[in-house]
C-alpha cells in the first residue's frame, strides 16, 4: 500500500513537469515567434500581413488544399505532392548509389584513396550550381530537379555509411575470418547491422538537404511545386501565401525526418 502511494506521489510530481516540457514550453516558443511576426508587421504595414490577416487570406488554401480550377490554379496540396515526388525519387536514387559506395569506401582502403578526393571536391559545390548542367543534359525542368536532388543527397549518406563501416570493431571481422565466414555473410550479419545507425544518420541529413534544395530549384525552373509557388506569390507581392508556404515546407520537413526516424527504430530495434 505504501509502495503504491509512493508511486502515485511520484507520478503527480512528474506529470506537471512532463506537461510543461512537452506542451507548454513549445507553445511558448511558437507564441514568441507569432508575437515577433506581429510586431514586424505593425512596423511595415504596406507589405507585411499580420498573422490574423494571413490566416484569413489563406483560408481557401487551408480548407481546400486539393482544388483544381485550371491548368495553373492548383491547391497547395497538389503543389506539395509534386515537390515530394521529385524529392523522394531523387533521394531514393541517391540512397541506392550512396550506400553501396559508402560500404566500398569503408571496407577498402584503395577505394577510399580513389574516391575520397572526388567526394571532397564535389561535396562543397552549391546544389544550384548543378542546375545548369542538369538542364543541359535533360533539357526538361522535372528530370533536372530530380538530378540535382540526387547529386546533392549523395554525400552525407556516403560519408556516414563509410564512417559506420570503418568504425566496426576489427575483432569481429577477425573472428568471422577464423570461422571462414564468406564475405557476403560478413556484410549482412556483422557489418550492415553495426553500421545501420550511421547509415540512417546520413539518410536523415540527405533527406533534409533534398527538401531544402527542391524549394530553391523549383524557384528557378518553374512549373508545379511548392518552391515555384513561393516565388510566384512573391512576384505578386502576396506575402500571405508565402507565409503559408513557409509553414507547409517546415512542417513537411519535420514529418519527413520523423518518418525516417521511425523507420530507423523499426529496422534497428532501437528505442
Amino acid at each position: 500500500m505504501i509502495f503504491q502511494l509512493n508511486l502515485a506521489a511520484v507520478w503527480l510530481r512528474t506529470k506537471p513537469v512532463v506537461l510543461r516540457d512537452r506542451f507548454l514550453l513549445p507553445c511558448a516558443g511558437f507564441l514568441g515567434v507569432i508575437l515577433l511576426w506581429w510586431l514586424i508587421a505593425i512596423t511595415n504595414r504596406q507589405l507585411m500581413p499580420t498573422p490574423a490577416e494571413a490566416l484569413v487570406a489563406n483560408l481557401d488554401y487551408i480548407l481546400n488544399p486539393f482544388f483544381q480550377r485550371g491548368p495553373g490554379n492548383l491547391g497547395i496540396g497538389w503543389l506539395l505532392l509534386a515537390s515530394l515526388r521529385r524529392v523522394l525519387i531523387g533521394f531514393s536514387l541517391g540512397a541506392l548509389v550512396a550506400i553501396p559506395l559508402g560500404f566500398l569506401i569503408g571496407m577498402s582502403k584503395q577505394a577510399m584513396m580513389a574516391l575520397n578526393p572526388i567526394i571532397q571536391i564535389f561535396k562543397p559545390v552549391s546544389p544550384l550550381a548543378w542546375l545548369p548542367i542538369s538542364l543541359a543534359i535533360f533539357n526538361l525542368a522535372d528530370p533536372s530537379a530530380i538530378f540535382v536532388i540526387f547529386i546533392t543527397s549523395l554525400w552525407p549518406t556516403i560519408l556516414n555509411t563509410a564512417l559506420g563501416v570503418s568504425s566496426i570493431n576489427k575483432d569481429y571481422i577477425d573472428v568471422a575470418k577464423v570461422l571462414e565466414m564468406p564475405r557476403w555473410r560478413q556484410i549482412t550479419k556483422i557489418i550492415l547491422p553495426a553500421s545501420l545507425p550511421y547509415i540512417f544518420t546520413g539518410l536523415r541529413i540527405s533527406l533534409g538537404i533534398a527538401w531544402l534544395v527542391i524549394v530553391a530549384v523549383e524557384m528557378l525552373t518553374g512549373g508545379v511545386g511548392i518552391g515555384f509557388f513561393v516565388w510566384d506569390e512573391w512576384s505578386r507581392l502576396n506575402l500571405n501565401s508565402v507565409f503559408l508556404a513557409v509553414l507547409v515546407i517546415g512542417v513537411t520537413g519535420l514529418l519527413l525526418d520523423y518518418a525516417v526516424g521511425k523507420i530507423e527504430v523499426l529496422v534497428t530495434h532501437r528505442k
